[in-house]
């Protein structure tokens, strides 16, 4: 006599989930990232290696010029306190700014053999206002 529970008709679907292909997927994968972690840590330990390691020598043609200043090769910045020093970076720019303003007011040679004056601006200004602006003939 039969077990009025079961049914014979109906039973376990073995085609839903194929499980041997996953474990597989499984195994693979796992097998995969162990490998790719023993890669990665010999990668590291080379970079550490070449890291600690001399440097090599620089792919450059220039040469290392025959003089080199001392150190420190920058030019200081005046303490709190202290007269300034000659040539500091904001001396620099002040005395680079004095000169700069010069040569736009005072006339002076740019090139005594060519006769090439530096007119000042003001002077440069009024005669273009006077005659006009020089126009470009277009190349002709």
């Amino acid at each position: 006599m039969a077990d009025e529970t079961t049914n014979p008709v109906t039973h376990h679907e073995k085609s839903d989930v194929p499980v041997r292909t996953l474990l597989w997927f499984v195994v693979i994968f796992l097998v995969f990232a162990a490998i790719t972690h023993v890669i990665l840590y010999g990668m590291y330990k080379l970079y550490v290696h070449q890291f600690n390691q001399e440097p090599p020598p620089p792919r450059t043609a220039m040469r290392v010029p025959a003089a080199v200043p001392e150190t420190p090769r920058l030019q200081p910045f005046p303490e709190k306190g202290t007269l300034p020093i000659a040539t500091t970076p904001v001396i620099d720019m002040v005395k680079m700014h004095a000169d700069e303003q010069q040569a736009l007011d005072n006339p002076g040679w740019l090139d005594k053999g060519k006769g090439r004056v530096r007119i000042p601006i003001a002077r440069a200004k009024e005669l273009v206002v006077q005659r006009g602006m020089a126009v470009n003939g277009g190349g002709q």
